[in-house]
């Protein structure tokens, strides 16, 4: 059995198809989602609609994201953020106005249902942004740190390669996980990158909501999968250029 971690999707459901059939997903593979399913690209009705069916069929395990909860508020309320709005929300909202179905119940069970972060047996940790405890995500005092915080990424890249983990000055937040896979900070909007790494931490959103490509890893082997550029599915729309 293989696990397979995903970058952030934004309801970009075509390249998530063209991904499972390029990694060669099977049933004996657990995916795990870092969130941000929705926002950017015009499928996002049928992009929780797809992710509930394949969980009747594969392993998965769906980390939320701050436009996961940002869209989530809105279905509850109705009241339109600006900001959502902005950076993808538009989208979104038109996506499920064209829907027209009479209630969104199990879309709200699905996004009521995400986890704030999974932890392997292998001690790896999924989250879809960060945290800020010393002692580790058990004792995170804020849980929305865990689907908006970028400071843990930014950490990571400013280690010294050098530092190992056993070093005085290896921030002790990091020593907790054998190894920490998020998403929520796109490596590039312009182009097309691999995923990167930062101390004993790894970045998997590689751009999707802008003009680079969905990807999915094998955190064994490192090996990944990627799209083709999440834009060249959608023709005629901007995502969240």
């Amino acid at each position: 059995m293989r696990t397979l971690v995903i970058g952030d999707v934004h309801s970009g459901l075509r390249a998530l198809e063209q991904l499972i059939v390029r990694a060669k997903v099977t049933r004996e593979d657990h995916l795990i989602f870092l969130g941000d399913y929705v926002d950017a690209w015009s499928s996002a009705v049928e992009t929780i609609d797809f992710l509930i069916k394949l969980k009747d069929d594969f392993k998965c395990t769906f980390i939320r994201g701050n436009h996961d909860e940002l869209c989530r508020e809105w279905l509850l309320t109705k009241e339109e953020n600006p900001q959502w709005l902005a950076h993808g929300g538009t989208a979104t909202r038109d996506s499920y106005l064209r829907a027209a179905r009479e209630n969104w119940d199990t879309h709200l069970e699905f996004y009521a249902q995400l986890e704030n972060y999974y932890l392997d047996d292998d001690n790896r940790l999924y989250l879809h942004a960060g945290y800020t405890n010393l002692k580790g995500v058990a004792f995170e005092y804020f849980d929305q740190l865990f689907y908006w915080d970028r400071t843990l990424w930014e950490l990571a890249k400013a280690i010294d390669p050098a530092l190992k983990p056993e070093d005085r000055y290896f921030p002790k937040r990091l020593t907790h996980y054998k190894e920490i896979f998020i998403g929520h900070t796109p490596l590039s909007k312009k182009d097309v990158v691999s995923p990167q790494s930062g101390a004993n931490v790894w970045n998997v959103d590689t751009g999707a909501a802008f003009m680079g490509a969905l990807t999915m890893m094998d955190v064994d082997t490192k090996e990944f999968w990627q799209s083709d550029p999440v834009h060249t599915f959608y023709p005629g729309e901007k995502g969240r250029n």
